[in-house]
């Protein structure tokens, strides 16, 4: 811009110009450069990457260079650029701005030609990615080691970026730390980066979600390395990048494990893990085996997610002896057989119906799976002495307002019951949302986002608590250890979480804008949902256990007889079909008035 305002002088008066005219130059420079940067900024040409220079920066320069020739022109019309008792030229104000566009466009179109030559120079040679990694710690390094040594791979470490002071600025083994993440954006064009690997595991999701947000500004690959909730075993691998997903947006910390008291009552124990296909129970199975029981009981109705985690783990290097079992829990025979041949020292009962819509439809088969299939398992784990009994509960247990939620109420009660007259050390864990398990609101988003929208919210008040599938499972098995006596066992779900907010993470990590390139449907809440949940209910108080984020609600004093009498009308009522009188009896056990909750087949 000085350049041009200099130049366009120098033309008009066929070199340096006579004192006066100079003086003049030297007062209006400042005027234009300041109209100049002020008119580039509205525009919007300083957010642009100069490597990508196209037709729409032009454009936008060309704006911006008419819009401040369109005030200089009228300033001059009104007299108003009097210096020295002379105008400016009318030939300077029109030579300026051409000399000016011509020079910012460019030294734009310089440096767009020097990236695709840059990337020309790749082009003759096998694809190869220029990757940043984020974190020069123990997993940067690991990363950035395995993948100098697999160039089949085609990707190319060039340095790291690190906040830590100590680090920055110097060198780890042949690769610099460039500086810190502040930086990031400044090093991707500078460096013509492709990809930025982000290799923190410990790092905070606010930290994560701004270390994106700059690569989606910069328009580059962004990869990451797993937190630990997914790093058990402490090991690192680049088969372990994946492209950045909701879980690490998420906002929870990461979880210490006591190991010596899990290893305690699983290792060398014959563990049964039921619904071993699911979401949850198919990752209690991944970390069960790291504690090496003697053997794994995997039991699932669905025979295709029982071959698909049974598959897995036979690849695992563990010695743990596997045996599949495909069985219905609500079949108290064959559970009795499976008890009595197999003789099962550990259970967790993940195995349950919990689409919250389906089951106000279909209410008789909440009773016989939910409440019937829990009763079995547990009356059976106190006939033949198992040592720890987990139930898998679900914070809809609280207050339910959903068929679903009271069914698995009553389940917590009849584990509660046979707790207080059994040698088993019984426990329920309760806890809030698990991000993307199977049928959670995440893989329909991902699927309507696919076919272009709309992404469907149910309120936009809603709000949920949720933790991830790997951390659900970890607190799940440390719950085990402390089981007791009936214990309901409260997850820490940290803060809940709007519907809404998760919905447009998801859409800007898919590299679309919410409400721009997907259209947010609200859809109102759907049969048995609540605008917000609980996790306690007023009787059962809280208690801190030895585990920080595992905390007890005190078991609330239960008739047996009566307890005993009310399932068998619900079971009755279950055999004949009538949600009605379900509904009744699930009312007169948890307290809650259902029969508000009666809806039609027509389920959005």
């Amino acid at each position: 811009m000085a350049f041009g305002l200099a130049a366009a002088f120098l033309i008009r008066f066929d070199g340096i110009p006579d004192a006066l005219y100079l003086h003049q130059f030297f007062v209006l420079f400042p005027v234009f450069i300041g109209l100049r940067l002020i008119a580039n900024w509205i525009c919007g040409v300083y957010n642009r990457l100069w490597r990508y220079t196209g037709l729409a920066e032009v454009v936008e320069l060309s704006v911006a260079t008419l819009s401040v020739t369109t005030i200089v022109l009228a300033a001059r019309v009104l007299n108003l650029l009097d210096i020295g008792k002379h105008q400016l030229s009318y030939g300077i104000i029109l030579t300026e701005p051409v000399l000016t566009f011509l020079l910012l466009v460019s030294i734009r179109v310089l440096r767009r030609m020097q990236t695709e030559s840059q990337q020309r120079r790749h082009w003759r040679q096998p694809v190869r990615k220029r990757a940043l990694v984020v974190g020069a710690g123990d997993a940067g390094q690991m990363v950035a080691k395995e993948l100098s040594n697999r160039l089949d791979l085609g990707v190319d470490v060039i340095g790291f970026v690190d906040d830590d002071p100590l680090k920055v600025r110097k060198k780890i083994g042949h690769l610099n730390v460039f500086g810190t993440s502040k930086d990031l954006l400044k090093f991707i064009e500078n460096l013509f980066v492709d990809q930025v690997i982000i290799a923190i595991p410990s790092a905070p999701p606010a930290e994560i979600r701004r270390i994106v947000d700059i690569c989606r500004t910069a328009e580059v690959e962004t990869q990451i390395l797993p937190g630990l909730f997914e790093l058990i075993d402490g090991r690192v691998s680049i088969s372990q990048l994946r492209q950045v997903s909701i879980e690490d947006l998420l906002g929870r910390d990461p979880i210490q494990l006591d190991t010596n008291a899990i290893a305690h009552y699983i290792e060398g124990k014959r563990v049964l893990i039921t619904g071993a296909g699911g979401s949850i129970g198919s990752e209690l199975c991944r970390q069960v085996m790291n504690f090496q029981p003697s053997e794994m009981l995997l039991l699932g109705r669905g025979e295709n997610s029982i071959f698909s985690i049974l598959e897995e783990l036979k690849r695992r290097p563990e010695p743990v002896k596997l045996t599949a079992i495909i069985a219905d829990i609500r079949d108290y025979d064959r559970l009795y057989h499976i008890f009595e041949t197999l003789r099962p020292e550990v259970v967790f009962h993940a195995a349950a119906h919990k689409h919250v819509p389906l089951m106000e439809n279909n209410v008789s088969e909440a009773i016989k799976n939910n409440i019937g299939g829990t009763r079995n398992l547990a009356h059976l784990s106190d006939q033949f002495a198992v040592k720890n009994f987990v139930l898998v509960s679900t914070d809809k247990a609280v207050n339910p307002t959903s068929v679903m939620g009271a069914s698995k109420r009553v389940a917590e009660l009849i584990v509660q019951d046979i707790a207080s007259q059994s040698q088993t050390k019984f426990g329920a864990v309760r806890f809030g949302n698990v991000l993307a398990s199977r049928g959670s609101v995440i893989p329909i988003w991902r699927k309507q986002i696919e076919l272009g929208g709309p992404l469907t919210v149910t309120h936009p008040d809603a709000t949920r608590y949720f933790m991830l599938i790997p951390e659900a499972a970890q607190l799940i098995i440390q719950a085990g250890a402390l089981g007791a006596n009936g214990d309901i066992f409260v997850l820490d779900m940290g803060k809940p979480i709007k519907i809404q907010d998760l919905a447009h993470d998801l859409i800007r990590l898919s590299g679309l804008r919410p409400g721009e390139d997907i259209e947010i449907k609200y859809i109102g809440l759907r049969p048995g949902e609540k605008l917000y949940e609980e996790l306690l209910t007023a009787e059962e108080g809280l208690t801190a256990t030895t585990f920080k984020k595992i905390f007890v609600g005190h078991p609330q004093r239960i008739d047996s007889k009566m307890l005993s009498y009310e399932l068998k009308q619900l079971f009755d009522a279950a055999l004949k079909e009538d949600s009605a009188k379900i509904r009744l009896g699930l009312e007169k056990l948890v307290g809650c008035d259902l029969e508000r909750f009666q809806y039609s087949n027509n389920i959005e």
